[in-house]
Protein backbone atom coordinates (compact mmCIF):
# COMPACT_ATOMS: atom_id res chain seq x y z
CA UNK A 1 0.00 0.00 0.00
CA UNK A 2 1.24 3.41 -1.11
CA UNK A 3 1.00 6.02 1.65
CA UNK A 4 0.11 9.58 -0.05
CA UNK A 5 -0.24 12.94 1.35
CA UNK A 6 -1.46 15.69 -0.86
CA UNK A 7 -0.66 19.48 -0.98
CA UNK A 8 -2.98 21.79 -2.54
CA UNK A 9 -6.48 21.01 -2.85
CA UNK A 10 -7.37 23.09 -5.50
CA UNK A 11 -9.27 22.16 -8.58
CA UNK A 12 -6.37 19.56 -9.68
CA UNK A 13 -6.00 18.66 -6.19
CA UNK A 14 -9.85 18.06 -5.26
CA UNK A 15 -9.87 15.70 -8.89
CA UNK A 16 -7.08 13.77 -7.11
CA UNK A 17 -8.74 13.10 -4.11
CA UNK A 18 -11.65 12.21 -5.70
CA UNK A 19 -9.76 9.06 -7.84
CA UNK A 20 -8.15 8.27 -4.70
CA UNK A 21 -11.32 8.09 -2.22
CA UNK A 22 -13.41 6.27 -5.32
CA UNK A 23 -12.02 2.85 -4.64
CA UNK A 24 -10.58 1.79 -7.81
CA UNK A 25 -6.75 2.03 -6.94
CA UNK A 26 -7.03 -0.26 -4.23
CA UNK A 27 -3.18 0.31 -3.65
CA UNK A 28 -3.18 3.60 -3.25
CA UNK A 29 -4.35 5.40 0.12
CA UNK A 30 -4.87 9.40 0.64
CA UNK A 31 -3.46 9.75 4.10
CA UNK A 32 -3.33 13.58 4.25
CA UNK A 33 -4.49 16.71 2.93
CA UNK A 34 -2.15 20.01 3.39
CA UNK A 35 -3.92 23.22 2.19
CA UNK A 36 -3.21 26.78 3.07
CA UNK A 37 -6.61 27.66 5.96
CA UNK A 38 -7.33 24.01 5.24
CA UNK A 39 -10.14 24.35 7.76
CA UNK A 40 -12.21 25.97 4.45
CA UNK A 41 -11.57 23.03 2.11
CA UNK A 42 -12.49 20.58 4.60
CA UNK A 43 -15.24 17.94 2.65
CA UNK A 44 -17.39 15.45 4.43
CA UNK A 45 -16.53 13.18 0.73
CA UNK A 46 -13.18 12.20 1.92
CA UNK A 47 -12.42 9.20 4.51
CA UNK A 48 -12.38 10.34 8.00
CA UNK A 49 -8.77 8.71 8.19
CA UNK A 50 -7.37 11.17 6.35
CA UNK A 51 -5.46 14.04 8.12
CA UNK A 52 -5.95 17.84 7.39
CA UNK A 53 -3.46 20.10 8.00
CA UNK A 54 -2.13 23.58 7.12
CA UNK A 55 1.76 22.91 8.05
CA UNK A 56 4.20 21.51 5.67
CA UNK A 57 5.75 20.10 8.51
CA UNK A 58 3.24 17.35 9.52
CA UNK A 59 3.54 16.26 6.03
CA UNK A 60 7.54 15.85 6.08
CA UNK A 61 7.13 14.32 9.72
CA UNK A 62 4.79 11.79 8.64
CA UNK A 63 5.32 8.30 7.26
CA UNK A 64 3.63 8.98 4.08
CA UNK A 65 5.71 7.36 0.85
CA UNK A 66 5.25 10.01 -1.81
CA UNK A 67 4.03 13.25 -1.40
CA UNK A 68 1.64 15.21 -4.42
CA UNK A 69 2.81 19.22 -5.02
CA UNK A 70 -0.26 20.54 -6.94
CA UNK A 71 0.23 24.23 -5.40
CA UNK A 72 1.65 25.79 -8.52
CA UNK A 73 4.38 28.83 -8.66
CA UNK A 74 8.03 28.24 -8.02
CA UNK A 75 8.05 29.04 -4.43
CA UNK A 76 7.51 27.67 -2.05
CA UNK A 77 6.80 24.32 -3.82
CA UNK A 78 10.37 23.93 -5.38
CA UNK A 79 11.16 24.06 -1.14
CA UNK A 80 8.44 21.83 -0.43
CA UNK A 81 9.52 19.10 -2.91
CA UNK A 82 13.32 19.36 -2.46
CA UNK A 83 12.96 19.12 1.31
CA UNK A 84 10.20 15.78 0.46
CA UNK A 85 12.65 14.46 -1.35
CA UNK A 86 15.36 14.91 1.23
CA UNK A 87 13.07 13.49 3.27
CA UNK A 88 13.34 10.21 1.94
CA UNK A 89 9.88 10.39 0.20
CA UNK A 90 9.12 10.45 -3.59
CA UNK A 91 7.35 13.39 -5.41
CA UNK A 92 4.60 13.45 -8.19
CA UNK A 93 4.44 17.29 -9.36
CA UNK A 94 2.03 18.53 -12.06
CA UNK A 95 4.22 21.96 -11.71
CA UNK A 96 5.92 23.19 -15.09
CA UNK A 97 7.55 26.11 -13.28
CA UNK A 98 9.51 23.81 -10.95
CA UNK A 99 10.17 21.06 -13.82
CA UNK A 100 11.50 23.57 -16.19
CA UNK A 101 13.49 25.59 -13.67
CA UNK A 102 15.17 23.37 -11.23
CA UNK A 103 14.09 19.33 -12.48
CA UNK A 104 17.34 18.24 -13.03
CA UNK A 105 18.63 19.06 -9.68
CA UNK A 106 15.34 18.02 -8.01
CA UNK A 107 16.00 14.97 -9.47
CA UNK A 108 19.47 13.95 -8.70
CA UNK A 109 18.60 14.81 -5.18
CA UNK A 110 15.23 11.66 -5.37
CA UNK A 111 18.39 9.49 -6.72
CA UNK A 112 20.69 10.41 -3.97
CA UNK A 113 17.93 9.85 -1.19
CA UNK A 114 16.09 6.66 -3.00
CA UNK A 115 13.06 8.52 -4.19
CA UNK A 116 11.76 9.35 -7.48
CA UNK A 117 10.40 12.56 -8.87
CA UNK A 118 7.73 11.69 -11.63
CA UNK A 119 5.58 15.19 -13.26
CA UNK A 120 3.90 13.93 -16.62
CA UNK A 121 0.99 16.39 -15.31
CA UNK A 122 3.27 19.29 -15.91
CA UNK A 123 3.43 19.09 -19.75
CA UNK A 124 -0.07 18.02 -21.25
CA UNK A 125 -2.79 17.11 -19.00
CA UNK A 126 -3.65 13.71 -19.53
CA UNK A 127 -1.42 12.78 -22.54
CA UNK A 128 1.40 10.31 -21.37
CA UNK A 129 3.61 12.44 -23.47
CA UNK A 130 6.66 11.83 -20.92
CA UNK A 131 6.29 8.87 -20.81
CA UNK A 132 5.37 7.95 -24.64
CA UNK A 133 8.87 10.03 -25.01
CA UNK A 134 10.94 8.59 -23.04
CA UNK A 135 9.89 5.00 -23.12
CA UNK A 136 8.23 4.54 -26.43
CA UNK A 137 10.68 6.54 -28.80
CA UNK A 138 13.46 5.98 -26.86
CA UNK A 139 14.76 4.37 -29.82
CA UNK A 140 15.48 7.11 -31.61
CA UNK A 141 16.85 10.12 -32.35
CA UNK A 142 14.07 12.99 -31.67
CA UNK A 143 15.27 15.82 -33.78
CA UNK A 144 11.17 18.12 -33.57
CA UNK A 145 8.36 18.50 -31.03
CA UNK A 146 5.48 20.86 -32.19
CA UNK A 147 2.24 21.12 -31.03
CA UNK A 148 -0.82 23.00 -29.01
CA UNK A 149 0.69 22.47 -25.41
CA UNK A 150 -2.26 24.72 -23.41
CA UNK A 151 -5.52 23.70 -23.60
CA UNK A 152 -6.80 26.87 -22.45
CA UNK A 153 -5.82 28.81 -25.21
CA UNK A 154 -7.05 26.26 -27.75
CA UNK A 155 -10.42 26.92 -25.94
CA UNK A 156 -10.66 30.21 -26.40
CA UNK A 157 -9.22 30.13 -30.22
CA UNK A 158 -11.48 27.57 -31.24
CA UNK A 159 -14.93 29.56 -29.65
CA UNK A 160 -13.58 33.01 -31.34
CA UNK A 161 -13.42 30.63 -34.81
CA UNK A 162 -16.89 28.60 -34.25
CA UNK A 163 -18.99 31.35 -33.09
CA UNK A 164 -17.26 34.91 -33.90
CA UNK A 165 -17.12 36.20 -30.04
CA UNK A 166 -14.56 38.31 -28.89
CA UNK A 167 -11.40 37.36 -27.29
CA UNK A 168 -12.89 38.67 -23.82
CA UNK A 169 -15.73 36.47 -24.11
CA UNK A 170 -13.74 33.73 -24.73
CA UNK A 171 -12.21 34.05 -22.57
CA UNK A 172 -14.93 34.33 -19.68
CA UNK A 173 -16.16 31.64 -20.87
CA UNK A 174 -13.09 29.00 -20.21
CA UNK A 175 -13.15 31.07 -16.57
CA UNK A 176 -16.50 29.77 -16.27
CA UNK A 177 -15.58 26.20 -17.02
CA UNK A 178 -12.68 26.31 -15.35
CA UNK A 179 -10.37 26.07 -17.97
CA UNK A 180 -9.24 29.59 -17.69
CA UNK A 181 -7.84 30.53 -14.14
CA UNK A 182 -8.72 34.08 -12.67
CA UNK A 183 -5.56 35.64 -14.10
CA UNK A 184 -5.03 33.72 -16.68
CA UNK A 185 -1.71 35.98 -17.76
CA UNK A 186 0.41 32.81 -17.85
CA UNK A 187 -1.72 30.77 -19.98
CA UNK A 188 -2.63 33.49 -22.93
CA UNK A 189 0.91 35.10 -22.92
CA UNK A 190 2.34 32.54 -23.42
CA UNK A 191 4.51 31.11 -20.22
CA UNK A 192 2.67 28.22 -19.40
CA UNK A 193 3.45 26.60 -22.53
CA UNK A 194 6.90 28.30 -22.18
CA UNK A 195 7.77 26.62 -19.74
CA UNK A 196 6.44 22.96 -21.16
CA UNK A 197 8.39 23.38 -24.08
CA UNK A 198 11.46 23.86 -22.09
CA UNK A 199 10.52 20.33 -20.32
CA UNK A 200 9.90 18.74 -23.84
CA UNK A 201 13.10 20.26 -25.35
CA UNK A 202 15.16 18.52 -22.07
CA UNK A 203 13.56 15.25 -21.80
CA UNK A 204 12.98 14.64 -25.95
CA UNK A 205 15.82 16.01 -27.57
CA UNK A 206 18.65 16.54 -24.94
CA UNK A 207 18.90 20.26 -24.96
CA UNK A 208 19.00 22.61 -22.33
CA UNK A 209 17.08 25.80 -23.23
CA UNK A 210 15.98 27.74 -20.33
CA UNK A 211 12.36 28.28 -20.92
CA UNK A 212 12.66 32.33 -20.48
CA UNK A 213 15.03 31.96 -23.39
CA UNK A 214 12.20 31.07 -25.76
CA UNK A 215 10.29 33.94 -27.32
CA UNK A 216 6.77 33.99 -26.90
CA UNK A 217 3.74 36.22 -28.15
CA UNK A 218 0.59 36.53 -26.63
CA UNK A 219 -2.86 35.04 -28.46
CA UNK A 220 -4.57 38.39 -27.20
CA UNK A 221 -4.16 40.66 -30.36
CA UNK A 222 -6.04 37.60 -32.34
CA UNK A 223 -9.31 39.44 -33.41
CA UNK A 224 -12.48 37.44 -35.09
CA UNK A 225 -11.53 39.06 -38.20
CA UNK A 226 -8.08 37.17 -38.23
CA UNK A 227 -10.31 33.70 -38.60
CA UNK A 228 -12.05 35.73 -41.42
CA UNK A 229 -9.00 36.03 -43.37
CA UNK A 230 -7.25 32.91 -42.28
CA UNK A 231 -9.72 30.99 -43.80
CA UNK A 232 -9.47 32.60 -46.94
CA UNK A 233 -5.91 31.41 -46.91
CA UNK A 234 -6.97 27.69 -45.76
CA UNK A 235 -6.07 28.05 -42.31
CA UNK A 236 -7.01 28.75 -38.70
CA UNK A 237 -5.14 30.08 -35.66
CA UNK A 238 -3.76 28.20 -32.96
CA UNK A 239 -1.14 29.11 -30.22
CA UNK A 240 2.05 26.46 -31.31
CA UNK A 241 4.93 25.65 -29.23
CA UNK A 242 7.94 24.46 -31.42
CA UNK A 243 11.43 23.38 -30.60
CA UNK A 244 13.38 22.05 -33.46
CA UNK A 245 17.35 21.28 -33.51
CA UNK A 246 19.42 22.96 -35.69
CA UNK A 247 21.18 20.86 -38.01
CA UNK A 248 24.93 20.02 -37.23
CA UNK A 249 24.84 22.50 -34.48
CA UNK A 250 24.68 19.82 -31.34
CA UNK A 251 22.19 20.45 -29.11
CA UNK A 252 21.27 24.34 -30.37
CA UNK A 253 17.75 24.58 -31.53
CA UNK A 254 15.18 27.58 -32.83
CA UNK A 255 12.10 27.91 -30.84
CA UNK A 256 9.05 29.61 -29.79
CA UNK A 257 5.84 29.69 -28.76
CA UNK A 258 2.95 32.56 -30.35
CA UNK A 259 -0.08 32.20 -32.40
CA UNK A 260 0.27 30.66 -35.88
CA UNK A 261 -1.77 30.30 -39.04
CA UNK A 262 -1.73 26.47 -38.95
CA UNK A 263 -3.51 24.41 -42.27
CA UNK A 264 -6.86 23.17 -42.16
CA UNK A 265 -5.37 19.42 -43.18
CA UNK A 266 -2.93 19.91 -40.34
CA UNK A 267 -3.48 17.83 -37.29
CA UNK A 268 -2.98 21.08 -35.07
CA UNK A 269 -6.09 23.02 -36.90
CA UNK A 270 -8.36 19.52 -35.84
CA UNK A 271 -7.59 20.31 -32.12
CA UNK A 272 -11.08 21.64 -30.76
CA UNK A 273 -11.96 23.31 -27.40
CA UNK A 274 -9.02 22.20 -24.60
CA UNK A 275 -7.73 19.35 -26.64
CA UNK A 276 -3.62 19.26 -26.74
CA UNK A 277 -1.75 17.91 -29.43
CA UNK A 278 2.13 17.19 -29.69
CA UNK A 279 3.69 15.87 -32.69
CA UNK A 280 7.28 14.52 -32.16
CA UNK A 281 9.54 13.75 -35.01
CA UNK A 282 12.63 11.18 -34.93
CA UNK A 283 15.12 10.74 -37.48
CA UNK A 284 13.97 7.37 -37.54
CA UNK A 285 10.82 6.57 -36.47
CA UNK A 286 9.43 9.54 -38.31
CA UNK A 287 6.38 11.22 -37.15
CA UNK A 288 4.07 10.43 -33.31
CA UNK A 289 1.34 12.49 -32.74
CA UNK A 290 -0.06 12.66 -29.14
CA UNK A 291 -3.57 14.35 -28.30
CA UNK A 292 -5.95 14.35 -25.34
CA UNK A 293 -7.37 16.87 -22.96
CA UNK A 294 -4.56 18.87 -21.51
CA UNK A 295 -6.87 22.14 -19.34
CA UNK A 296 -9.43 20.83 -16.55
CA UNK A 297 -8.80 19.22 -13.21
CA UNK A 298 -9.61 15.68 -14.93
CA UNK A 299 -6.92 15.00 -17.05
CA UNK A 300 -4.32 16.10 -15.36
CA UNK A 301 -5.68 14.52 -12.50
CA UNK A 302 -5.31 11.05 -14.46
CA UNK A 303 -1.96 11.76 -15.21
CA UNK A 304 -1.09 12.45 -11.55
CA UNK A 305 -2.67 8.72 -10.59
CA UNK A 306 -1.28 7.20 -13.28
CA UNK A 307 2.14 8.21 -12.16
CA UNK A 308 1.01 7.16 -8.96
CA UNK A 309 0.55 4.02 -9.80
CA UNK A 310 3.67 3.82 -11.57
CA UNK A 311 5.79 3.98 -7.78
CA UNK A 312 3.15 1.30 -6.12
CA UNK A 313 3.81 -1.63 -9.15
CA UNK A 314 7.69 -0.24 -8.88
CA UNK A 315 7.74 0.04 -12.10
CA UNK A 316 9.14 3.55 -12.48
CA UNK A 317 10.93 4.28 -15.52
CA UNK A 318 14.28 6.26 -15.28
CA UNK A 319 13.66 10.08 -15.96
CA UNK A 320 15.91 11.89 -17.71
CA UNK A 321 15.84 15.50 -17.65
CA UNK A 322 19.13 17.37 -18.97
CA UNK A 323 21.19 19.62 -16.43
CA UNK A 324 20.78 23.17 -16.30
CA UNK A 325 24.23 23.53 -16.94
CA UNK A 326 25.26 24.54 -19.80
CA UNK A 327 22.30 26.07 -20.99
CA UNK A 328 22.43 25.98 -24.87
CA UNK A 329 21.76 28.27 -27.35
CA UNK A 330 17.67 29.36 -28.94
CA UNK A 331 17.55 30.59 -31.85
CA UNK A 332 14.74 33.03 -31.93
CA UNK A 333 14.96 33.95 -35.94
CA UNK A 334 13.00 31.25 -38.95
CA UNK A 335 12.32 31.33 -42.05
CA UNK A 336 8.80 30.53 -43.13
CA UNK A 337 5.71 32.78 -45.12
CA UNK A 338 4.18 35.64 -42.64
CA UNK A 339 0.79 37.06 -42.06
CA UNK A 340 0.70 40.39 -40.92
CA UNK A 341 -3.48 42.58 -40.43
CA UNK A 342 -3.22 46.33 -40.58
CA UNK A 343 -6.42 48.26 -39.35
CA UNK A 344 -5.45 51.90 -40.77
CA UNK A 345 -7.67 55.08 -40.90
CA UNK A 346 -8.10 55.16 -44.78
CA UNK A 347 -5.97 57.02 -47.55
CA UNK A 348 -4.18 56.80 -50.72
CA UNK A 349 -0.21 55.71 -50.65
CA UNK A 350 -0.45 52.99 -47.66
CA UNK A 351 0.44 50.16 -49.95
CA UNK A 352 2.64 51.57 -51.34
CA UNK A 353 4.26 52.76 -48.34
CA UNK A 354 4.30 49.16 -47.04
CA UNK A 355 5.28 47.73 -50.31
CA UNK A 356 8.45 49.97 -49.40
CA UNK A 357 9.44 49.71 -46.02
CA UNK A 358 9.17 45.74 -46.53
CA UNK A 359 11.34 45.97 -49.31
CA UNK A 360 14.04 47.99 -47.55
CA UNK A 361 14.21 44.58 -45.58
CA UNK A 362 14.08 42.27 -48.31
CA UNK A 363 10.36 40.73 -47.98
CA UNK A 364 8.08 40.47 -50.67
CA UNK A 365 4.35 40.53 -50.97
CA UNK A 366 2.88 37.39 -51.40
CA UNK A 367 -0.87 38.51 -51.46
CA UNK A 368 -3.39 41.60 -50.12
CA UNK A 369 -7.01 40.43 -48.56
CA UNK A 370 -9.55 43.13 -48.18
CA UNK A 371 -13.22 42.49 -46.50
CA UNK A 372 -15.91 44.38 -47.81
CA UNK A 373 -17.97 46.59 -45.34
CA UNK A 374 -15.54 48.07 -42.94
CA UNK A 375 -15.36 51.80 -42.03
CA UNK A 376 -12.95 53.88 -43.47
CA UNK A 377 -11.89 54.88 -40.13
CA UNK A 378 -10.80 51.79 -39.04
CA UNK A 379 -10.12 49.88 -42.14
CA UNK A 380 -8.92 46.05 -41.74
CA UNK A 381 -6.38 44.46 -44.47
CA UNK A 382 -3.73 41.66 -44.39
CA UNK A 383 -0.72 41.19 -46.72
CA UNK A 384 0.63 38.17 -46.36
CA UNK A 385 4.52 38.15 -47.20
CA UNK A 386 6.66 35.04 -48.93
CA UNK A 387 9.08 32.94 -46.83
CA UNK A 388 11.25 35.39 -44.78
CA UNK A 389 13.07 35.92 -41.89
CA UNK A 390 11.13 36.67 -38.56
CA UNK A 391 13.72 39.09 -37.80
CA UNK A 392 13.50 40.74 -41.25
CA UNK A 393 9.12 41.17 -40.40
CA UNK A 394 9.84 42.12 -36.69
CA UNK A 395 12.40 45.25 -38.25
CA UNK A 396 10.15 46.00 -40.83
CA UNK A 397 7.52 46.43 -38.52
CA UNK A 398 9.17 48.38 -35.67
CA UNK A 399 9.79 51.04 -38.49
CA UNK A 400 5.96 50.48 -39.92
CA UNK A 401 4.57 51.53 -36.22
CA UNK A 402 6.11 54.64 -37.00
CA UNK A 403 4.32 55.66 -39.88
CA UNK A 404 0.71 58.27 -39.28
CA UNK A 405 -2.08 55.49 -40.65
CA UNK A 406 -2.46 52.90 -37.79
CA UNK A 407 -6.07 53.40 -36.16
CA UNK A 408 -4.55 50.03 -34.18
CA UNK A 409 -1.32 47.94 -33.95
CA UNK A 410 -0.63 45.62 -36.72
CA UNK A 411 -0.92 41.86 -35.58
CA UNK A 412 1.50 39.52 -37.10
CA UNK A 413 2.21 35.80 -36.97
CA UNK A 414 3.77 33.45 -39.23
CA UNK A 415 2.35 30.80 -40.95
CA UNK A 416 3.28 26.91 -40.00
CA UNK A 417 5.48 25.17 -42.18
CA UNK A 418 7.11 21.68 -42.40
CA UNK A 419 5.62 18.12 -41.86
CA UNK A 420 3.44 18.92 -38.81
CA UNK A 421 1.31 21.42 -41.20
Amino acid sequence: MLKIALIGFGTVGESVARILCDGTHEQLSLEMICNRDVERKVVDWVPRSVVWTSDIGDVLRSDVDVVVELIGGIEPATEWIRKSLEAGKSVVTGNKQVIANSGASLIEIADRHGGHLLFEAAVAGGIPIVRGVQEGLAGDKLIRVCGLLNGTCNFILTRMEDDSISFGDALGEAQTLGFAESDPTADVDGSDAQAKLAILSRVGLCSAIEAQAIPCRSIRPVEPVDFTYAHRLGCTIRQVSRVELIADSGSAVTASVQPMLVPTKSPLARAEGSQNVIIVEGQRSGETAFSGFGAGGGPTAVAVVSDLASIARGRVAETLLVANEPNVEVEVDFMAPQYVRFVVIDRPGIIAELAGVFAKFEVNFDSLLQEPGWAKSELPFVITLERCSTRAVRDALTEIGSLDFHARQPVWMPFLVGKEA
